[in-house]
């Protein structure tokens, strides 16, 4: 196994603390010493796989340690943040993430015995990665060196890396994701209209009924498939946001609060401070000195 973790991270040489593009569609990479501001985002629907190094990854009130080498399964947009660290041998964070895609998951489930994928699964978490699944993810970064053979065999490395997780104790997810019909599923529909729709004001039981489900039932599996009630995913999409416009595009707070859903500027500074640790001038300042200082 090490041979193979070593042939990936020579492969990784290039990467950097803002995710590169591999040229092999879905698949980037990153390395180093990621600012902790630029870990707070909304996450992709993806695989990760932590090669060397962790990252601690703070979703709601839970965080999580992704100890390399292991994955991890996101099978849904989610706000969270994070950090990452060196390993014990002081070697830098290296990681790949393969984003999910849904058409694929659902041939590959079509495909497959129904009773072989697993109908239950772990807590978000690190699990442990096999030989088999790692040499898959090499397989597929070795593309990168190799762009003629990418239309013709990354579909099919993708495809494994698919099925050996949906084998694994986070396959339920990716299960659940692709099935049309699933609870989760409708999780995923009403994700992605808070995320176009976040500004607005939002109504439990009229999202619960779009849904086909009880109010009660709505808010227990939107939180088992995002980790957030739907008030703190809105919330923290607003806050997200807020941020950048605040930062990196030149709004006032009260403008920039104003302009995300929030009537109150002084609840925002008060969820602002909670979410980020400290109030948005500072803040502020601290990430134009950090970005300025990576330019």
């Amino acid at each position: 196994m090490n041979n193979v973790k070593n042939e990936i991270i020579d492969l990784m040489k290039r990467a950097g603390t803002r995710p590169l593009e591999t040229g092999v569609p879905g698949l980037s990479m990153i390395k180093g010493d990621i600012p902790a501001h630029q870990l707070a985002a909304l996450y992709k629907p993806m695989i990760g796989f932590t090669v060397q190094g962790t990252k601690i990854l703070s979703i709601g009130n839970r965080s999580t340690a992704l100890e390399g080498p292991s994955y991890h399964v996101l099978p849904l947009h989610v706000p969270a943040t994070g950090s990452v660290h060196q390993d014990r041998d002081g070697r830098p964070y290296m990681a790949l993430g393969l984003e999910l895609n849904q058409h694929v998951l659902q041939s590959l489930l079509r495909d497959l015995p129904e009773d072989l994928v697993p109908i239950a699964s772990e807590r978000f978490a690190a699990c442990e990665i096999d030989i088999e699944l790692m040499e898959a993810w090499l397989r597929l970064l070795r593309l990168s060196k190799t762009p003629r053979d990418i239309p013709a065999l990354a579909p099919a490395y993708e495809r494994e890396i698919l099925y050996r997780v949906l084998m694994g104790p986070q396959g339920w997810y990716l299960r659940q994701l692709g099935l049309r019909e699933s609870n989760f599923s409708k999780i995923s529909q009403t994700v992605q209209w808070l995320r176009d729709n976040y500004k607005k004001p939002i109504s439990i039981g009229e999202m619960a009924s779009k849904s086909g489900m009880a109010i009660n039932t709505f808010h227990r599996h939107f939180k088992q498939a995002t980790g957030l009630s739907p008030i703190q995913f809105q919330k923290q999409l607003r806050l997200l946001e807020a941020r950048n416009l605040i930062a990196f595009e030149g709004y006032a707070v009260a403008s920039a609060a104003y302009e995300v859903g929030y009537q109150s500027p002084s609840q925002f500074n008060r969820e602002y401070s909670r979410f980020f640790g400290t109030s948005p001038a500072r803040d502020t300042e601290k990430l134009r000195r950090i970005e300025g200082a990576r330019d």
